[in-house]
């Protein structure tokens, strides 16, 4: 037997399976995809064996994507679960045959009045006689020597799931940060954190005046939480300038001790870079590493500095390490 021809006829199968699966799609999948936008409460999916399997994953990819969404076992609705399910919910149900354990939960789901989707392949079944959608994936194939194992039908569920979680994602006109809301710890919810996401406010945000000593302003440098840089303000609060432990040890290489009597504002870098709450923290980590600097003073639209934010602040996000909400 040829191994790899075996495993590329099995794969050429489900393609043919899902293309079956488009041209049988009409009015019903439209019909669904309304009935569940317009869904007060949320959309329970349940199913048993492989389709259930595939269930959880259209209920997870529903979820993920602005849809409120729970799996619930078809087996433990009979036994308990099904007081889960409310009037205003939307149930969506796997089953290839349509006659299941799943069938007998449809009584009790209409008893409560509760609106029924099918993704089954037997438009005539019990199952798609209940429901007030049914999603048919028509008769179908399985792959495989005996033609048995659900294969090609849980490829099929699968997709039907899939277009219904991101018709509707599309549908609710979501942006990435509300995608990323909901995946803090993936990278896309990493590279959409803010800059008033990430960076250090309170004690960890030094700032003084630009009136101040080279010496005076070493204290405020050496406070506990110091990113090693300073904000320097003017009399009204806006920055003016910035002043790090670089900026000192250059300082110090090419004048005498006197200067740290000398007022900061000679010695400090003028007009620095600078990010607002609102950037992304990705493009601060870009201003940083394009211009070789470790520290970034954050302002407001008055240019009062609120934040600063280090190059290991970005580190840490990388890594997945959360900044401290308070005074971090």
């Amino acid at each position: 037997m040829d191994l790899l021809e075996s495993g590329k006829r099995i794969i050429e199968m489900e393609i043919e399976a899902l293309r079956a699966v488009v041209s049988n799609m009409g009015e019903e999948f439209a019909r669904a995809v309304r009935l569940v936008f317009e869904c007060q409460g949320r959309v329970i999916v349940t199913g048993v064996g492989k389709a259930g399997i595939i269930g959880q994953k259209v209920s997870a990819t529903l979820a993920s994507t602005g849809t409120a969404s729970y799996w619930m076992h078809a087996v433990e609705a009979r036994h308990g679960d099904l007081g889960r399910v409310l009037p205003d919910d939307v149930v969506l149900v796997l089953s290839n045959s349509g006659e299941t354990e799943v069938v007998q939960l449809l009584i009790p789901l209409k008893k409560l009045n509760t609106k029924i989707i099918a993704i089954t392949s037997s438009p005539r079944s019990t199952l798609a006689r209940y429901s007030d959608v049914v999603l048919s994936t028509g008769q179908i194939e399985e792959a495989g020597p005996l033609g048995l194992a659900p294969s090609c039908t849980t490829t099929a569920m699968l997709a039907i799931g899939d277009a219904l979680a991101l018709t509707l994602f599309k549908m609710r006109n979501w942006t990435k940060e509300d995608y990323a809301f909901y995946h803090p710890g993936g990278e896309l919810g990493r590279k959409l954190i803010k800059v008033s996401e990430a960076m250090r406010i309170g004690r960890r945000n030094p700032v003084a005046s630009q009136d101040v000593t080279v010496r005076e302003l070493l204290k405020v440098m050496s406070t506990e939480g110091s990113p090693g840089a300073v904000s320097l303000v003017d009399d009204e609060g806006r920055l003016v300038g910035f002043f790090t432990d670089g900026d000192l040890r250059r300082l110090l290489g090419t004048s005498d001790l006197s200067v740290l009597d000398g007022p900061i504002r000679e010695a400090m870098s003028r007009n620095p870079k600078t990010v607002s709450t609102e950037d992304l923290a990705a493009e601060a980590y870009r201003i940083m590493r394009d211009s070789r600097i470790d520290n970034l003073p954050v302002v407001d639209e008055n240019g009062v500095p609120v934040g600063i934010i280090d190059v290991q602040d970005w580190l840490d996000i990388e890594r997945g390490v959360e900044s401290p909400a308070a005074d971090r």
